[in-house]
């Protein structure tokens, strides 16, 4: 059975979108979901929680993946 994992990328206004990686992002976020769906809700709700709202659309935005996780068997 798969299961996913939802992250977030905060990455400078600079730094092209495909460029956005986890090693280039100022801050990354992940959190292990059940399905794809999972991927796509709460982001905006945790982000606006954080000091990084303020920058987010100023100097910083996000990028959003979702990874399959495959489980051993």
């Amino acid at each position: 059975m798969n299961s996913f994992i939802a992250v977030v990328l905060v990455c400078a206004n600079g730094i092209p979108q495909q460029s956005c990686t986890d090693d280039r992002a100022s801050e990354v976020r992940k959190v292990r979901v059940a399905n794809e769906l999972g991927c796509t809700n709460g982001w905006q709700e945790i982000i606006a929680r954080t000091d990084l709202s303020a920058e987010i659309g100023k100097t910083a935005y996000l990028k959003t993946e979702c990874r399959r996780v495959k489980q051993a068997e």
